[in-house]
């Protein structure tokens, strides 16, 4: 037992020694540093945060300029999409038995010239309709008068004929399904398609 008693208190002992050495050098590492050294100056630190910070103000106002970017595109969309709504939703209306253009058949197809100079690359299916009255061959002939009517309106203010095509329905495809003046005046018109 005292064999194992003195064994125990030499190896205490030279665990005591190794730890006092290793503290010790390590404590002369530390001290051999300049203090000065050991942290970066006031300038430093200041330039650094004035680093990041404008890299923030950078970043932010990338940003900002993204989205506000991204919103007037996505208003230039809108815009395009509803002038292009306006244009086939707006239809031009005639007399009974008459290709003849009114006043405001010719405000509207004005409106529709400057859209198609603004859509260079846009064709035109022009729709001629008519009222049920009439038999179906001499509807479906007018129709085709009508709609010849507004592409020679067309082509006269410089739209090319090459982007302008012509179909007639009569009386297939009414949008009022009323058997009174009030419908039949929603139905003699021609419609626009947009092709591509």
């Amino acid at each position: 037992m005292k064999k194992r008693n003195i064994c125990f208190k030499i190896g205490w002992v030279i665990f005591m020694v190794g730890f006092l050495v290793t503290v010790s050098s390590c404590s002369k590492k530390k001290s051999r540093l300049d203090p000065m050294e050991q942290y970066p100056s006031e300038t430093e630190v200041s330039t650094a945060v004035d680093q990041a910070q404008a890299g923030d103000a950078a970043q932010s106002l990338a940003e900002e300029e993204l989205e506000a970017q991204r919103l007037q595109e996505q208003e230039a969309v809108r815009v395009k999409e509803e002038a292009r709504m306006k244009f086939v939703n707006a239809d031009v209306y005639f007399n009974f038995d008459d290709v003849t253009l009114t006043s405001n058949a010719r405000m509207v197809l004005k409106q529709k010239v400057a859209w198609l100079r603004e859509n260079s690359g846009a064709s035109i299916l022009i729709e001629g309709h008519c009222d049920e009255r009439g038999t179906e061959e001499y509807n479906v002939a007018l129709g085709q008068r009508r709609a010849q009517s507004v592409k020679m309106f067309l082509i006269n203010t410089g739209i090319s004929t090459s982007r302008l095509s012509t179909v007639s329905y009569g009386e297939e495809r009414p949008v009022d399904f009323g058997n009174n003046e009030s419908a039949w005046a929603k139905n003699r018109r021609a419609h626009f398609k947009i092709q591509n």
